[in-house]
């Protein structure tokens, strides 16, 4: 009997990959107010290790970069230490883990920094409803620019966090440049109204990327860094009519740079920008030698048409990771999925909503 396309092993840049299953990054608000991951995180990273590859949530790369309650960081010792627990904890199970770096740049609000406004490519506003903030449920505010010495402190911040991510244990990192935040906001030309050498054309949008993926392949080998885009993306207010032209040239660069992945949130799950015909997984993989991650709203069924026909190497799987924690073993076993549909206490303190939900019975 032919093997499971989700389920049939692959070995590639030096690592085993035991299916094709990958957990997705989720941002959980498990970390505290001093954002050290804990006993508790190192639980929940467990309980999923029988995946293909873990990506960890979202963590952010210095203070600047917050925008998110009790999001876990990576750049104090004691953050490493706490990252330390989770990549010990999944060890035995052998399966490759991934730190994802975050900045959110004006997807953040002034009750994160002080009272300074969070900063942006330029002064392009979020338009969404609402943030929770330390301080309750605020309308978001308009960003400030960086400027090009902060750009340069920026990228150094990248380049910190994967020494740090290293020093952590994680096989490799995962540089977040989708769903709004601040390196997606450089990339989009509706966010990014700069006329300097960061702002313009595709190459110079493209350049804050580049740069912060060249520093921190000075950390990583490029086989153990992977990058994160959104081309059909709306959350957090994004969408720019040159979207094709824009994702295609980044990743025609990256395959230039050798990168060990490119996860592309190619589903429409949250929404598509209807700002022309939304890409798939089949117009990247010309353009990308390296192995492709497919996300956002894939069933099993369609995991497998898209590994079968080759459009993606591994496909990965969020909310319905959240509620079944043995989901490979679920597809394997043709065994019904805990519906994620309440979602109360995803991203409240504690074992609830978390760490609680059990293996299938």
């Amino acid at each position: 009997m032919e093997t499971n396309p989700l389920h049939k092993p692959l070995t590639r840049n030096n690592f085993e990959f035991k299916n094709r299953i990958a957990l997705a990054p989720m941002t959980r608000g498990r970390a505290g107010s001093e954002r050290v991951p804990n006993d508790l995180m190192a639980d929940y990273y467990l309980q999923r290790a029988s995946a293909g590859m873990l990506i960890t949530e979202a963590t952010v790369i210095s203070k600047q970069g917050i925008g998110w309650i009790d999001s876990p960081g990576i750049y104090t010792p004691e953050m490493v230490e706490g990252w330390k627990k989770v990549t010990a904890a999944v060890a035995p199970a052998r399966t490759p883990i991934f730190l994802q770096l975050w900045h959110c740049g004006r997807a953040s609000h002034p009750d994160f920094h002080d009272g300074e406004p969070p900063v942006s490519a330029s002064d392009v506003k979020l338009n969404g409803d609402y943030i929770h903030t330390p301080k309750g449920k605020k309308p978001y505010e308009a960003p400030r620019p960086l400027t090009v010495d902060e750009i340069r402190s920026t990228v150094a911040d990248y380049r910190q966090a994967a020494v740090n991510a290293r020093a952590a244990g994680f096989s490799g990192v995962e540089v977040h440049g989708a769903n709004g935040y601040l390196i997606n906001q450089f990339l989009d030309s509706k966010t990014n109204l700069r006329t300097d050498d960061y702002g313009g054309s595709v190459e110079k949008r493209f350049r804050f990327f580049k740069e912060v993926l060249e520093a921190v392949l000075e950390v990583f080998p490029p086989e153990q860094v992977g990058a994160r885009l959104s081309p059909n993306g709306v959350f957090n207010d994004m969408g720019s009519p040159d979207f094709r032209e824009t994702f295609l040239y980044a990743a025609q660069e990256m395959n230039a740079m050798n990168l060990g992945y490119l996860h592309i949130m190619d589903g429409l799950a949250f929404g598509f920008h209807e700002q022309g015909e939304p890409m798939t997984l089949a117009e990247f993989r010309p353009l990308f030698k390296g192995l492709i991650i497919g996300n956002c709203g894939y069933t099993k069924e369609s995991a497998e048409v898209a590994i079968r026909d080759g459009h993606a190497d591994l496909i990965a799987f969020g909310r319905p990771y959240i509620t079944n924690p043995d989901l490979p073993e679920r597809f394997l076993h043709n065994h019904p999925l805990e519906p994620a549909e309440d979602m109360t206490h995803w991203y409240s303190p504690g074992e609830k909503g978390y760490t609680d939900y059990p293996p299938y019975k």
